[in-house]
């Protein structure tokens, strides 16, 4: 009796060390698309009273968490039943990641100083932004979640389902800790700088310290929300670029970011005119 359950905790220890080694290879594999999901969400975290950002990040972590229990059990059975549709479903991930980096530049570009007028005529609802931040940032999530756990999943074909299972559990857990925890200390980098400032009642290097992150938040703010932009770009143009046979073998001697980033940029002009020619039609109708 006491040897079988001393062998059934051999068994599941041996299946920890196995689900530490899988875990490892398949975080290392999405580490890119971790390093984007941080700029995007860093991006669109930020921009709300200091007393709300909290509250906001802990909304957009609670709906990626959510994504996450939506999208492994799915993901499992649409490998073994269906796996075929995995891709399509990455590539209309790609076109939507794709629209949002385009109409970000093209709203820069062309629309910032309209929206600036606005804002200064009219009082925004403040509830209503952030819950309009809040669903594009869930939203985003999604699909750079399927992402990463298709490429998790990808690792570990070979193996059982109960290690397959594991192993994208372990790391589309970790994948939502350590994004939305990074993002979170960087979103109170001033809070903390003036914590320091106020300590240090303004004198040595404490406080020099405190004055550095406050100086530095805006700055790292704008690096991140250039390269959230870019990030959403470059991850739709490689989705093209792996689950399309024609556009893999096209101009193989490009670089690949640069290819990725041209592929991206061209699918979110046309996604872009795509949802502009819809909405005309929609306001045709309505008339």
């Amino acid at each position: 009796m006491a040897s079988g359950f001393f062998a059934i905790l051999d068994d599941i220890a041996a299946l920890m060390d196995d689900v530490a080694v899988t875990a490892k290879i398949a975080t290392r594999k999405t580490a890119g698309i971790l390093g984007d999901d941080l700029a995007v969400n860093a991006e669109k975290a930020t921009g709300f009273l200091s007393s709300r950002e909290l509250p906001v990040l802990w909304s957009i972590t609670k709906g990626s968490l959510i994504n996450k229990i939506i999208i492994v059990p799915i993901a499992l059975l649409l490998n073994f039943f269906f796996p075929i549709a995995i891709k399509y479903i990455l590539i209309l991930g790609g076109f939507y990641l794709a629209y949002e980096g385009v109409e970000k530049i093209i709203e820069y570009f062309f629309h910032r100083h309209a929206h600036g007028k606005v804002a200064k005529d009219v009082v925004q609802d403040d509830k209503a932004a952030e819950k309009a931040k809040i669903k594009s940032a869930v939203t985003t999530d999604f699909i750079l979640s399927v992402e990463i756990v298709i490429i998790a999943l990808g690792t570990v074909l070979d193996k059982s389902i109960t290690l397959q299972i594991l192993t994208v559990s372990v790391v589309a857990i970790l994948a939502t800790v350590g994004v939305y925890g990074i993002v979170a200390l960087i979103v109170r980098m001033d809070d903390a700088g003036y914590k320091l400032v106020k300590h240090a009642n303004n004198k040595g290097f404490f406080s020099a310290l405190g004055n550095l992150l406050i100086k530095s938040l805006p700055v790292i703010i704008k690096i991140l929300s250039i390269a959230g932009t870019v990030a959403l770009i470059l991850v739709s143009g490689g989705i093209f670029v792996h689950n399309i046979d024609f556009l893999h073998h096209f101009l193989p001697n490009l670089m690949s970011t640069i290819k990725e980033f041209a592929i991206g940029l061209v699918a979110g002009l046309l996604a872009v005119g795509v949802a502009e020619g819809v909405k005309k039609l929609i306001s045709l109708f309505k008339k």
